[in-house]
C-alpha cells in the first residue's frame, strides 16, 4: 500500500493544471541554469519575459490589468511549483505576490495602468524596499525620508537585503513622510528606476544561501518622484504594512511547505537507490524511522498551510494565524532539511546535491517576513 498523493484543498483543476504547468517550465528553464545563475546572483533578465508570456507572473491580477485573472491560488500554485523543485532564485513570490497585490490594494485607477501590465509581461521587475541597514523587523526605526517639495517628493536613505534589487524597474519605498510621528509617519512611495537620478543599486550581496536570487542593497540621494506616484494616503503606510504583511507571511508558508516536501521526496529516492552494507540504505530501520517522521511533519506543515490558504481566500485570515503559519512551517523546514541531509552522509555536504542547497536556503526563512521570535510575540498578544 502506498500514501494516497496529496492534493491541496484550495487547488481545483485550473489551479493543479496551473501548478503543473508551472513545473515544467521551471524544469526546463531555470533547473538547467542553477549553477549560472547563483555565480552571477540573479536570473537572466529573459527569463522573466519567458515566465510572463507563460502567464506565471501576476496570476492572481484581474485581467483588465494584463494579469492572469485568477484568485491567489494561482499565485500560490506557481510559488508552490518552483519550491516544490527546490529552487529559490527566481523573485517572483516579491514580484507577483507582493508588489502587484500592493499597486492592486492601494494604487490609483491610473497607478494600476501604468505599472501593472508591465509587471505581468515582464517588462517590468517589481521590488518592496523596507529593510534598512539599522532598521529590520522594527518599522519603526526607518530612517529613509521623503520631503515634499511641490509636486514632488525627494527621497534620501539606504535600504538593503532587496530581492530582485538589480533588475527592479519599480520600487515601493517604505519611507518616513513625517519623521516625528514614527509608525503613523509612514508612507509607500513607487520608484520608477529608469529615470531616477540619484538611484543606485550597490552590491549584490553574498549570502549563505539563495545565491541565485537577485539580493542587493539601494541607495537613494535626492531623489524625485511624482506625489502621483505615492501609494495610498501620506503617512497612511504602516497600515498599508501590517496588513500586507499577513498576505506576505503566508506566501512564505506556502514555499516552506513545498521545500519541505522537496526535502522528503529527495531523500527517498537518495536513500532508495544509496546502498550500504548491501542493501538500500532505505532498508534500515533508523532511515526509514527518520523519513517516516519528516513525511508526517512535512504533511501536517502542508495541511496546515492548506487551512490558511483557504481562510485567506475567503478573507478571513488574520495576522497572528498567518504569523503561526510563517514561524511552524519554517521551523519544521529547518529541522526536517537537516534531518534529511544526514542520511545523505557526506554527500549530503556536497553542494552538487540538491539537498545541501536547501539546507542553506532554509536558514533564512526563519529571518525575513519578520524574524521568527518577532512571529512568537504577535501571536502572544493575540492570546
Amino acid at each position: 500500500m502506498t500514501t494516497a498523493v496529496h492534493r491541496s484543498s484550495w487547488a481545483d483543476d485550473e489551479v493543479t493544471a496551473l501548478r503543473e504547468m508551472a513545473t515544467k517550465f521551471f524544469e526546463s528553464e531555470l533547473l538547467p541554469h542553477e549553477e549560472r545563475y547563483a555565480e552571477q546572483k540573479y536570473v537572466d533578465r529573459e527569463f522573466w519575459y519567458k515566465a510572463g508570456e507563460l502567464g506565471l507572473l501576476c496570476a492572481s491580477i484581474p485581467e483588465q490589468y494584463g494579469g492572469g485573472g485568477g484568485t491567489l491560488a494561482h499565485d500560490f500554485a506557481v510559488f508552490d511549483a518552483q519550491y516544490g523543485l527546490g529552487d529559490t532564485a527566481f523573485g517572483n513570490m516579491v514580484h507577483s505576490g507582493l508588489v502587484a497585490h500592493y499597486l492592486l490594494a492601494y494604487g490609483t485607477e491610473e497607478q494600476k495602468q501604468r505599472w501593472l501590465p508591465g509587471m505581468a509581461s515582464g517588462a517590468l521587475v517589481g521590488a518592496i524596499a523596507m529593510t534598512e541597514p539599522g532598521a529590520g523587523s522594527d518599522l519603526k526605526a526607518l530612517r529613509t525620508t521623503a520631503v515634499r517639495d511641490g509636486d514632488s517628493y525627494v527621497i534620501n536613505g539606504s535600504k538593503t537585503f532587496i530581492s530582485n534589487g538589480k533588475h527592479a524597474d519599480l520600487v515601493i519605498v517604505v519611507t518616513k513622510t513625517d519623521p516625528a510621528a514614527g509608525a503613523k509617519g509612514i508612507s509607500l512611495i513607487v520608484v520608477e528606476t529608469a529615470d531616477a537620478q540619484g538611484y543606485q543599486v550597490g552590491r549584490l550581496l553574498d549570502k549563505l544561501g539563495m545565491k541565485g536570487q537577485d539580493t542587493a542593497e539601494l541607495s537613494f540621494s535626492d531623489v524625485r518622484v511624482p506625489v502621483s506616484h505615492r501609494l495610498g494616503a501620506e503617512n497612511a503606510g504602516f497600515g498599508y504594512l501590517m496588513k500586507q504583511l499577513a498576505h506576505e507571511r503566508l506566501i512564505v508558508a506556502v514555499c516552506a511547505a513545498a521545500a519541505t516536501e522537496a526535502a522528503v521526496a529527495h531523500t527517498v529516492r537518495y536513500t532508495k537507490e544509496r546502498k550500504a552494507f548491501g542493501a538500500p540504505l532505505f532498508d534500515m530501520q533508523n532511515t526509514r524511522f527518520e523519513i517516516a517522521e519528516c513525511a508526517t511533519l512535512a504533511r501536517v506543515s502542508r495541511v496546515f498551510v492548506d487551512d490558511c490558504v483557504q481562510r485567506h481566500l475567503r478573507g478571513e485570515l488574520d495576522g497572528a494565524t498567518a504569523s503561526m503559519a510563517k514561524a511552524y512551517t519554517t521551523e519544521i523546514q529547518g529541522q526536517v532539511v537537516d534531518r534529511c541531509l544526514q542520511l545523505f552522509g557526506g554527500y549530503g555536504y556536497m553542494l552538487e546535491y540538491p539537498i545541501a542547497r536547501m539546507y542553506a536556503d532554509a536558514r533564512v526563512q526563519r529571518i525575513y517576513a519578520g524574524a521568527n521570535e518577532v512571529m512568537k510575540e504577535l501571536i502572544a498578544r493575540s492570546l
